[in-house]
């Protein structure tokens, strides 16, 4: 795939796995890339492709500094230069301080309440309430009373998750549990909650297989159409059964499709968007789980026949350049992050879910790794040095 114009630089905030992902996808088309991190060993700020690497933590009670910051490097990388955020915190950011960031940087127009209420579980509910999209029964307790008032008609188990699924994974190192009895349900949310600033959810358990977890990623324009878009599902999850997608598989969904793009085009929602399902057996309804208003780290998965994902189609519009078409999916294609899906099979494998027959032939198809790429090993080695750091405190237990 080449790109009649490919000069104007990209600035990507966040340089975790989805941050590399970006700099292989748009830095093999010639894109000049710049790469904003706290982390100097980020695996993004590590690519080859990566030009140059700021270091700059963002402290969301000190927005300005960072502001100021980017508006710094706004002016040496040249106005128009494509701002591309990868986490809730900096999506959020961005659509605040938009009209600042307009000066240098070119970036998809949404206002902050609607990226602010997708990233956030409680916002996202009412707005797929409010719009007819079906979505597991929710409560949003506020104290322990509230718990307990809930206790007396639940039906368990139930998923015990963060509103803002990041700030509850800096505080207690989980994004959610599964909970099975209610003296559990009390003990967990006394151990997990933040009385000052309450941030769990109570949500209905679908049951099913860790496969019936549906992904759509998209881009859509200044309109709400979208551009590009595909679907697939999670083959397994890391962590197991309430994770993100270790390995997964690009597979067509004509309703998930569907019910995403009318979602989106009634929301007025423009940019990229990673959105993923639960598919109920019980009334046959795919249930949205969690959508992230940014580019999910498992982009990749996603890619067509000619070669387009969605970060290579926000390029092409904000651009002004015309997508490539036609987009077709790449049916089948397998893609994985490799320490993460190595420790989840272990568990599959431990629970008796996965034999090792299975899990060879689970690698069917697989056309790409979150790490691993030849013409740029770093991030690779790096990822592997880490591991082979815990396998070894795992042997002296």
């Amino acid at each position: 795939m080449k790109l009649a114009r490919h000069k104007v630089p990209v600035l990507v905030l966040n340089c975790k796995l989805g941050g590399l992902a970006i700099m292989r996808s748009l830095g093999s088309l010639g894109i000049p890339l710049y790469g904003v991190d706290a982390d100097a060993k980020a695996p993004g700020l590590l690519s080859r492709y990566c030009r140059r690497e700021y270091i700059r933590e963002f402290d969301e009670s000190r927005p300005i500094e960072y502001l100021e910051f980017l508006r710094g490097l706004g002016k040496g990388l040249g106005k128009g230069t494509i701002l591309i955020p990868t986490s809730d915190e900096l999506s959020i950011f961005v659509a605040e301080q938009a009209e600042a960031l307009k000066e240098y940087f070119v970036f998809p127009d949404n206002t902050s309440d609607l990226v602010r209420n997708l990233a956030s579980k409680e916002g996202m509910y009412h707005l797929a309430r409010k719009h007819a999209v079906p979505s597991p029964f929710t409560e949003f307790p506020k104290s322990l009373d509230d718990v307990l008032a809930y206790l007396e008609s639940a039906r368990l188990p139930i998923m015990l998750k963060g509103i803002y699924g990041n700030r509850l994974e800096e505080r207690s190192g989980k994004k959610m549990v599964l909970v099975r009895t209610k003296d559990e349900l009390i003990e967990v949310y006394k151990s997990l909650e933040d009385p000052d600033h309450p941030n769990l959810m109570l949500q209905e358990y679908i049951p099913g297989g860790d496969d019936q977890i549906y992904i759509f990623n998209g881009y859509f324009d200044h309109r709400s159409d979208c551009l590009c878009g595909f679907t697939g599902h999670k083959i397994r999850q890391f962590p197991v059964h309430v994770g993100c997608a270790s390995l997964g598989v690009c597979r067509w969904n004509e309703e998930v499709a569907v019910q995403t793009t009318t979602f989106m085009k009634n929301l007025g929602y423009k940019g990229i968007l990673d959105i993923g399902y639960r598919w109920d057996e019980r009334d046959g309804l795919y249930k949205v789980l969690d959508i992230n208003p940014r580019i999910g780290q498992a982009f990749r998965l996603f890619v067509s026949r000619n070669g387009m994902d969605v970060a290579r189609s926000l390029y092409l519009d904000l651009t002004g350049q015309e997508q490539v078409h036609p987009i077709t999916s790449r049916e089948g294609r397998r893609w994985m992050i490799e320490d993460f899906d190595i420790i989840s099979s272990y568990h599959y494998y431990k629970e008796g879910d996965l034999t090792v027959t299975d899990w060879i032939k689970s690698f069917r198809n697989l056309e790409e790794g979150a790490w691993f790429r030849w013409n740029d090993p770093v991030p690779f080695f790096k990822m592997t040095g880490d591991l082979g750091k815990k396998f070894y405190k795992w042997l002296l237990k």
